[in-house]
């Protein structure tokens, strides 16, 4: 049976674990959401995981939806996104760079005044967000007309193409959490009409063009996808989950892509289900899922072929060595949210490895 440990080939790679370090939004960016030189040692310190999957990453230009977010639309931001990916493989490690559009979840305050766009003209109603002139409500977003839709699938295509100058080994497309992408999938945030809206077909199709542009560059099996069938965050609900999971999984099939990274459940608790089993029962690659997964939950997931692997977010957040702990069976550091989205260091890159807290030795192996 597969372990945690057990090596894996994910689409055209061979990763050494099944230990995958989920994206995670953490604002250590310089200004200019250029990526910074403590990104690339957090991210170096972090390459003993099957894979990388970097933070959200803004794949065009004025469509950020979180201050301090990293993006990749220009060549500052390729060359300091290098630095990473020359620290990752320095260090033997592999990632990817998950692309993103923050549609609805944007304000004009963080994007130079342009008005967010989304499907519909319909708001997140669910609290606030943080602007350059603190929390301000969500905006009512501009509904993109179906002519405006080829401008977004090329500018995704360029965030790939730019993803690979900057060395990674492939992109994670970002269809979850209330974001563009999710946006269209989900039917309580896209009631347009045309070939965009209604029928699972139509809400699918700009994720799969999206696919397909982004594969166009690195290969389908250098790209995978995440979603969220049931996560409520951003005021998102579908009134059919585990159908829209069975046909976009089914979907996938012969597209080929590298994997299909579910969110389990939901931040906020609203919505109950089993995504997972559907989606393993008609997706035929490669599942990575994700959200609060203890070690040992992991590892009958794992062994069983419920699922491929598993990402684990501030697990690897707070445990730079998280392969060799689960290894080692040691403890594990503890998050401090405190410092999820601060500035500097503390909390960032000094977690402690077990070396250099002093637990090497009484749980070598």
């Amino acid at each position: 049976m597969p372990t945690l440990l057990s090596p894996i080939t994910v689409g055209s790679l061979q990763l050494a674990n099944r230990v995958i370090m989920a994206p995670l939004t953490r604002a250590r960016c310089e200004a200019g959401d250029v990526p910074s030189e403590l990104m690339a040692t957090h991210y170096a310190q972090r390459a003993s995981a099957g894979l990388i999957i970097a933070e959200a990453t803004m794949a065009i230009a004025n469509n950020c939806a979180f201050i301090g977010a990293p993006g990749i639309h220009n060549n500052a931001q390729i060359d300091g996104w290098r630095t990473t990916t020359n620290a990752v493989h320095a260090a033997g490690g592999r990632i990817f760079l998950q692309v993103w559009h923050g549609g609805r979840a944007c304000h004009s305050l963080l994007n130079g005044g342009a008005q967010p766009v989304a499907p519909s003209a319909i708001a997140i109603t669910e609290g606030e967000t943080y602007t350059p002139e603190g929390m301000q409500p969500y905006e009512v977003p501009r509904a993109l007309r179906d002519d405006e839709i080829p401008e977004i699938i090329a500018g995704f295509r360029q965030a790939a193409v730019n993803a690979k100058r900057a060395g990674f080994d492939g992109v994670e497309l970002h269809g979850a959490n209330g974001y563009l992408l999710d946006q269209f999938l989900r039917d309580s945030s896209n009631i347009r009409s045309g070939p965009y809206g209604g029928s699972f077909e139509n809400r699918a199709r700009l994720m799969l063009e999206v696919i397909e542009a982004t594969a166009s560059v690195f290969g389908a099996d250098r790209v995978g996808l995440r979603i969220s069938p049931l996560n409520s965050y951003n005021s998102m609900i579908d009134s059919d989950p585990v159908g829209l999971t069975t046909y976009l999984a089914n979907r996938l099939n012969p597209l080929g892509i590298a994997y299909l990274h579910v969110m389990r459940s939901d931040f906020l608790g609203h919505q109950q289900g089993d995504i997972l089993s559907p989606a393993r029962a008609a997706y035929k690659g490669c599942i990575i899922a994700n959200m609060g997964y203890s070690i040992a939950e992991a590892e009958q997931a794992v062994a069983s072929g419920a699922v491929d692997a598993i990402a684990f977010g501030t697990a690897f957040l707070a445990n730079p060595d998280l392969p060799a702990r689960i290894k080692a069976k040691a403890p594990l550091n503890a998050p401090d949210p405190a410092t999820f989205y601060a500035q500097g260091a503390k909390g960032y890159t000094d977690y402690p490895t077990m070396k250099e807290a002093g637990l090497a030795e009484a749980f070598s192996t």
